[in-house]
């Protein structure tokens, strides 16, 4: 996204310099409100979306999935329970930043709905707009119910109390959304804007966590047969050059006040620098083969002198504390899996050795019983830094017996504890 320019920067932006008790009970005042802007403001208010929408929910939102998945070790503790025990609590500042982040970029999303509406018959680019702002709700929905399950829906900024609805009318709200955006959107000239395509990619991954897997692997398929993308190298992909596979992606520009991912996940010795955070198991490194290129493109391997010790980095998020990276949010490989297992066995089975041979490998063995793990383990590798696996355990009734010491209420997240006692109408997820 280009820089935001100052019309944004002196309606819009200022909300986020102002401080706010609370994104569900009260709204920064100093917002402009949809009635007090013309149809020559819309394109700022778009940019102002993007931006929103990628910083807002910070850069924890980004990996939450890959910390509380069990594959990953927080500085020097001995088991990724540690980290997942002291993080996933009502009063962690992990999990407020993102419900307030998440939160935070919806009220931006509804001001630009809410505008778009008014100007729809009157701008040639509003209703893109619109389009691109019902995928950004559908998003930050499924974002939200994936981590939390009942959450508060809200269509239309307020300054009223809401509860938090049930989780089936949340994915029904995500569904009227992505329903909403199609027949808005078409080709971009750029996969750091929103296409039809993102929003099928989309589409096809709601459809899979909502339990439709013949849907999802049939959308899935419409977006691989139209040839537009194909399987890359991890170089290719997360090297900095054009690639082949990335459907959609934020452009995170340090222009933009962007997130260094690559900073948690390497030392400060790596050539970019690091904080040195988080690393990968040991079990997760040496569980790849040994020709996989997800792990001889995708892991950075560190030593350490005099003991030797080897951190085991993500090698996704190249720049470090140097640089910014672009974030992936729908790449073609994902489709791939999503038709697999949405097929099932054995039909399944084509599209996950499909993949397995873009990534240098044979074809995998798999039996009726066995092909979900088959999926689930090409999805853990795949997906690495990318913030899938933690919910690919909870949907799948796999987490419990695949992260050491997780408890049964830990497959949702808790409501942060400043949300409740500034709104009494929000509930607690059980466990808390």
């Amino acid at each position: 996204m280009k820089t935001l320019n100052k019309i944004y920067f002196s309606l819009f932006l200022l909300a986020s310099l102002t401080s706010c008790s609370s994104y569900l009970d009260t709204y920064p005042h100093t917002s402009a409100s949809p009635d007090g802007v013309s149809a020559s403001d819309l394109t700022a208010m778009r940019n102002g979306m993007y931006n929103r929408v990628q910083n807002a929910p910070g850069q924890y939102s980004y990996i939450a999935f890959d910390l509380f998945g069990g594959d990953f070790l927080y500085s020097h503790e001995a088991e990724p329970i540690n980290y997942i025990n002291n993080q996933l609590t009502a009063l962690s500042g992990v999990v407020s930043g993102q419900w307030n982040g998440y939160y935070k970029a919806l009220y931006q999303v509804n001001n630009v709905i809410a505008t778009c509406k008014k100007f729809e018959s009157a701008s040639a680019n509003a209703k893109l707009y619109l389009g691109e702002a019902y995928y950004f709700r559908a998003l930050i929905y499924t974002d939200l119910v994936t981590r939390w399950g009942k959450v508060p829906i809200i269509k239309v900024n307020t300054l009223d109390k809401v509860a938090r609805n049930d989780v089936a009318e949340v994915w029904a709200f995500i569904d009227e959304n992505i329903a909403g955006a199609e027949g808005l959107l078409s080709s971009s000239n750029s996969v750091n804007y929103v296409s039809l395509d993102a929003l099928k990619a989309l589409k096809a991954r709601v459809l899979l966590y909502e339990g439709k897997g013949a849907q999802a692997a049939a959308l899935a398929e419409e977006i691989i047969k139209t040839g537009k993308y194909s399987l890359d190298t991890f170089d290719n992909i997360f090297g900095g050059a054009t690639n082949k596979e990335t459907i959609f992606a934020f452009g995170n520009l340090g222009t933009e006040g962007g997130l260094y991912l690559g900073s948690q996940f390497y030392t400060y010795n790596y050539v970019n620098k690091g904080g040195g955070w988080f690393y990968i198991t040991d079990e997760l490194y040496n569980a790849f083969e040994a020709d996989d290129m997800r792990k001889t493109q995708g892991i950075y391997v560190e030593s350490t002198s005099p003991k030797t010790i080897y951190h085991y980095c993500i090698y996704k998020y190249r720049g470090g504390q140097a640089f910014t990276n672009p974030i992936i949010i729908s790449r073609i490989a994902e489709m791939y899996l999503i038709s697999a297992e949405g097929q099932g066995y054995p039909d399944g089975m084509a599209r996950l050795n499909e993949l397995r041979a873009a990534r240098n490998l044979g074809p995998a063995a798999a039996t009726s019983t066995t092909f979900l793990d088959a999926v689930l383990k090409e999805r853990r590798f795949e997906f690495l830094g990318e913030n899938q696996r933690y919910f690919d355990l909870v949907r799948t009734g796999k987490a419990l017996t695949t992260i050491s010491g997780m408890q049964s209420y830990q497959q949702l997240f808790p409501v942060p504890d400043s949300q409740i006692v500034l709104n009494d109408l929000l509930d607690q997820n059980p466990g808390y």
